[in-house]
Parts: C-alpha cells; structure tokens; sequence
C-alpha cells in the first residue's frame, strides 16, 4: 500500500480540536500506511496532544496562526484575508504537493472558496461539486450536488454525472453506473428550464449512462447509481432525509416506551434499530469528497466526532489510492481534445 500524507484542519468542526486531534491518533494506530499533518494553533494543538503518545515520524504539526469560524460573514474572504488560517494553511499544502489530502469540518463556503482558488480546478472542469455518498442499501447512490453550486448552468450538471460516474466507479467497480437527474417527475420535458436543458444534454452524453429523471421519493430506494441536481435542491432534501430521520428515531423510541408491552417488544428489534441507526449514520461515511479540485480535498460533516474523523481519513486514503482525480483529468482532456 502506498504511502500518504492527509492534512487535517484541527480548527474545524462542532467538537474541535479535540475530535479531530483524537481522530488523526486513531486513524495512525490502525492504517500504518499513513502519514498525517495536523494544522491548527499551537496551543490548540500542543493542549490537545499534551500526555499523548503518537509516532512523531507519521503525525507532523503544522501551527497556523488564525481560524475560519463557522459564522463567517464572508466565507470568501475568510479565506482571502485569514491566509495563516488552519484551513488555508492545509490547501496550500496539497496545492504545493507537500500533501495528498485536506480534511475540514469547518466553514463548508470557506472550504469550498478555498479549495478552488487555493489547489485549483482540475484542467477543463469549470465547477467542482461536493459529492455525498447516500446508504440506500447493496447498491448506494451518490448524490451531488449538495452544496456547491445554487445557481449551475445545464452543462455543469453533465461534468457533474461525468465525475461521478468514475468516481462511483472507482468506489464500487461498476464499470457503467447508471445516472439520473432529480426532477418534480419522471417523464422527458418535465421541470424547470435548468432541469430541461441538463435532461437533452445528460441524454446526449454517450459518455454517461443516463437513465431519465427521478422524483425525490424514489432516490432513498436506491432508484439510481448516480442523482445530479444543483445545490439547492441536493441540500434541500439531504438536510429533509437527516430531518425525516431524527422524527422516525426519537417517536419510534417515545412509542416502545409508552408501555410495558411496547417495551418488552423494544427490547426484541432494538438490535434491528440500532444496526439501521447506524447505517444511517454519517460518521460511518466520513464527509463529503469536493469532486473537480485537485488534491483529495474532503468536508467532513460538522457535528464530527473523533470515530467520524477516522472515517474521513479513510474515505480520503480511498480516494487517493484509487486515483480519482488522475482519471478524472485523463477523461476530461481527451473529452476537450475531441
């Protein structure tokens, strides 16, 4: 296996530094394929690591003099004039190939402002999207976008699928995973004129293995390999699903409660609720990986804790491993060459 070096923004996230500080040190005890660097302030750092032991060869501080805060006015200029903050300071450490990978759960405009001007687009992709695995059973589907573009053109949409499709590739080994554009229905001339537009290009694309549209109720029933749609919408009904979720959890849990019957019945499927509950889990995916940018760059959800950091790292190490962005720039050179 090869080595690698992740960068971790120690600054970000609900439960930093100490989530991703006690992260990073689990992640190096059970990957020894690992190198990582944690960026963050020195008191920050030095406090959360003070009595711990840690194999000083694999896990490097890098002190960073400022923080992007999660209520920043600007995330733009949080990145523009914060240069020496925790999370600059780890993409322009990809950017200057001194790293493979960045890890934050901080500010998600910052890191996504930051990750375009600081490492850069990939050669012919003209916006990058932040690419969520969803756990809809044997088969998951990939969703994006879910955070970085509000208002895309209809041709962003078919560089969207297109990244997708190598990456879910390169995730699952389906050599032609099937696309869909999440629309109000399923048949052709159906939406908005975004969705039109993206619809007569997506089946246009022979590139794409474009299967129609499909209606938000179905994309939880594993309906597709791949969803598109723009940010918006993607956020829209990732932040329902996570809503819908939590209602189901806590009334089932006030419902086996009420009585000794209901009770004593908890008891019999509690291990079948716990073992969905934690498949629904977003610790157990890690984050979200900014497909388009070059590095691995990956948002981790912001409520992580230090189990969720380690399976940000290892969803990164994937990533790198499996030379996503490598394919990625190889496919869309030839599509600008032809």
């Amino acid at each position: 296996m090869e080595s690698k070096k992740i960068v971790i923004d120690a600054m970000g996230g609900d439960y930093a530094p100490e989530a991703p500080v006690e992260g990073a040190l689990l992640a190096l005890e059970k990957d020894p394929s690992l190198n990582l660097v944690l960026t963050g302030t020195k008191e920050a750092l030095d406090r959360c690591l003070q009595g711990k032991t840690y194999d000083t060869n694999r896990l490097e501080l890098f002190y960073a003099t400022e923080v992007v805060e999660n209520e920043e006015h600007s995330p733009v200029d949080a990145i523009k004039k914060k240069k020496d903050s925790s999370m600059a300071v780890g993409l322009k450490m990809v950017r200057q190939k001194q790293a493979d990978g960045f890890i934050s759960a901080g500010n998600t405009g910052a890191l996504l402002a930051g990750a375009t001007l600081l490492t850069g687009r990939i050669k012919g992709v003209q916006r990058p999207a932040l690419a969520l695995i969803l756990p809809t059973g044997e088969t998951p589907t990939l969703l994006l976008d879910v955070g970085a573009n509000m208002d895309p053109k209809p041709a962003w949409l078919v560089q969207f699928a297109r990244m997708a499709s190598i990456y879910y590739q390169k995730l699952y080994g389906v050599e032609s995973p099937s696309v869909m554009l999440m629309n109000v229905g399923v048949e052709e001339g159906k939406g908005n004129q975004l969705a039109k537009e993206a619809y007569a290009l997506l089946k246009q694309d022979s590139g794409i293995n474009f299967k129609g549209n499909i209606e938000a109720r179905e994309v939880m029933n594993a309906g597709a390999n791949i969803v598109v749609t723009e940010a918006f919408s993607g956020n829209v009904f990732l932040k329902g699903v996570e809503g819908l979720a939590g209602y189901i959890f806590a009334s089932m849990k006030k419902s086996l409660y009420s009585s000794l019957i209901t009770k004593i019945g908890g008891l019999l499927i509690k291990p079948a609720l716990m073992g969905l509950k934690n498949q629904l889990d977003p610790r157990s995916v890690g984050g979200t990986p900014l497909l388009g940018v070059n590095g691995a760059v990956i948002k981790a959800h912001g409520n992580s804790r230090a189990e969720a950091f380690v399976s940000a790292i290892k969803q990164c190490s994937r990533f790198i491993d499996t030379h996503v962005n490598e394919t990625i720039e190889e496919a869309f050179s030839k599509s600008s060459a032809d």
